[in-house]
């Protein structure tokens, strides 16, 4: 580091009361040994932007001041909680990661318990229905996901065998770790990784190998408090539930932070990466029922009371792990990264539009579209419609395709669905494999107009998963005291250049990251590290 690039940050940190506790001394050691992620699901970027503004003097505004911050930036499509997550820790769009939603088809692979007999063809379920034991403390049940043949044997296939390319955390483990002695290396730290989700079925963290991720907390967010016999409870259903949930996991990472496990009664030392997501603000835009709904109090996106406690139990929970850190002596030696899978619609409560999930197969039904008979009877030629904030339908015969299309985009139809958009053919191929050829992206995608959600009551107040300003537009952070400088990016940037840059804080080799070499993802702009930001 250069003395001249010393005094600033120095500067920068007496303006800001800076909130490292810990001074950066010239000639320290402030080589990035560590990332901590964190993904505060249901945040958009102006939530962030807001907080930050009327709230300079609390941990995510001091973080917001001391950081590069990214404030066009962009999640997948779909916004899903699953490619969304696929992409930050992969660098990889849905088109190459394979995995497009928790909720989903595969033409290929076969239904749960079937030996692999009859039609292939099976709904892929990645929420808690795949659960081994219900609060999810002991994985998932390899006889409750799809089937596939390998090599003339039928076997499981565990959410991590879904993902078609590597992830950050396996190139870490790889022994593609960092240079120079880490002061973890006797404990085994060096090479270590951690993370903390929200169900079992975020298996699929491990990559490929299946092997990715040192220590993987994941309690199952519906099944909480879990006391048997008792039922469980969905934690998203009440806020004061889901920031106990999330607390869950804020002790884990602490423990993490003093180089334990997530228990915190394992010495292991502290990983390389780790961190978790929260879904407290997912649950305020959802469950607010103040006056004026979806966690905001006008159309200009002030926080009503229920986000804004959200807001800051979050701000207060990452506030201690900063404490922690520099209580530890880590804070020169840590990245943080802050974002979120998704923003969650609508984001103008005055352009909320919640249509039932029965709506798209009545209007099929009405056209005389064979195998579709009226709601709620099933509809046999649907393989799945998932209905968020936007619809994604696999159809049995997909040489009915044109016709369930043309069908969805007649103007009566658009105007009863609300729908901005409809994929499909040459359409949808733009962004995903053909699903002709490939067995796993959707045959139509319904995209509406913003502040749409297909729910099959009212009661959900938000939703995300959609291809809209709403779902997509979230907040990206990187704060790193000694080698990053402040600033702001307003070009377009999407959560898939994550992966790489965790790679290249860490001086890594970006090239091992198959999304990398495939589509081509970069380092995030401005990003710039003492290891000269790896290679890219």
């Amino acid at each position: 580091m250069k003395p001249l690039r010393l005094f600033a940050v120095i500067a920068l940190f007496c303006v800001t009361s800076a909130l490292f506790s810990t001074a950066t001394v010239y000639g320290a050691d402030t080589k990035i040994r560590r990332v901590l992620v964190l993904s505060i699901d249901g945040m958009h970027s102006l939530d962030l932007a807001l907080w930050a503004k009327n709230n300079p003097n609390s941990t995510l505004g001091k973080l917001y001041a001391q950081g590069m911050k990214y404030t066009n930036a962009t999640t997948t499509k779909p916004s899903d909680s699953i490619p969304s997550t696929v992409g930050i820790f992969t660098g990889a769009s849905p088109a190459l990661g394979g995995m497009y939603y928790d909720d989903a088809y595969h033409r290929g692979w076969f239904p749960p318990g079937s030996g692999c007999s009859g039609s292939p063809g099976a709904v892929i379920d990645l929420k808690q229905g795949i659960n081994l034991a219900l609060d999810g403390s002991t994985g998932v049940d390899p006889n409750k996901v799809p089937m596939r043949l390998v090599n003339g044997k039928c076997v499981p296939v565990l959410p991590h065998d879904m993902l078609r390319v590597n992830t950050v955390f396996e190139m870490i483990k790889a022994g593609k770790g960092g240079e120079g002695k880490d002061d973890d290396d006797e404990k085994g730290g060096k090479s270590r990784t951690a993370y903390s989700e929200k169900r079992p079925a975020y298996d699929f963290l491990n990559g490929p190998s299946g092997k990715g991720v040192d220590d993987l907390y994941t309690p199952e967010i519906a099944c909480f408090p879990f006391t048997p016999p008792a039922t469980c409870n969905n934690a998203l259903l009440k806020l004061a539930d889901t920031e106990a949930f999330d607390e869950l996991r804020v002790r884990s990472v602490i423990n993490e932070i003093d180089g334990k496990d997530h228990t915190g009664t394992v010495s292991v030392g502290a990983p390389v990466l780790f961190g978790m997501n929260f879904q407290s603000v997912n649950a305020a835009k959802k469950d607010s029922l103040l006056p004026i709904v979806s966690g905001y109090a006008d159309d200009f996106s002030t926080p009503n009371a229920d986000l804004a406690h959200a807001l800051g139990y979050i701000d207060g929970a990452i506030g201690r792990m900063v404490s922690e850190l520099a209580a530890k002596g880590l804070t020169d030696t840590t990245a943080i990264i802050i974002t979120a899978k998704h923003g969650e619609t609508s984001l103008d409560p005055s352009k909320r539009f919640v249509e039932s999930t029965s709506a798209i197969q009545k209007v099929l039904n009405l056209a005389g579209i064979p195998g579709v008979p009226a709601p709620p009877a099933a509809a046999p030629a649907i393989a799945k419609l998932t209905e968020k904030a936007t619809a994604y339908i696999w159809l049995k015969n997909q040489s009915q395709t044109l016709s369930v299309a043309s069908v969805l985009t007649t103007q009566a139809n658009e105007t009863t669905l609300n729908t901005a958009q409809v994929l499909s053919g040459e359409s949808l191929k733009l962004l995903f494999p053909d699903p002709l050829s490939d067995p796993a992206p959707p045959d139509i995608i319904l995209v509406p107009n913003p502040g749409t959600t297909y729910e099959p009551t009212v009661q959900v107040l938000a939703e995300h998963g959609g291809f809209n300003e709403n779902d997509v537009h979230v907040p990206l952070l990187v704060v790193h005291g000694p080698s990053i400088t402040p600033g702001l990016v307003r070009a377009v940037v999407t959560t898939t250049q994550i992966a790489p840059t965790i790679l290249a804080l860490l001086g890594l080799d970006t090239q091992s990251l198959d999304a990398v070499r495939l589509e081509g993802v970069k380092v995030l702009p401005g990003i710039q590290t003492k290891s000269g930001g790896g290679k890219d």
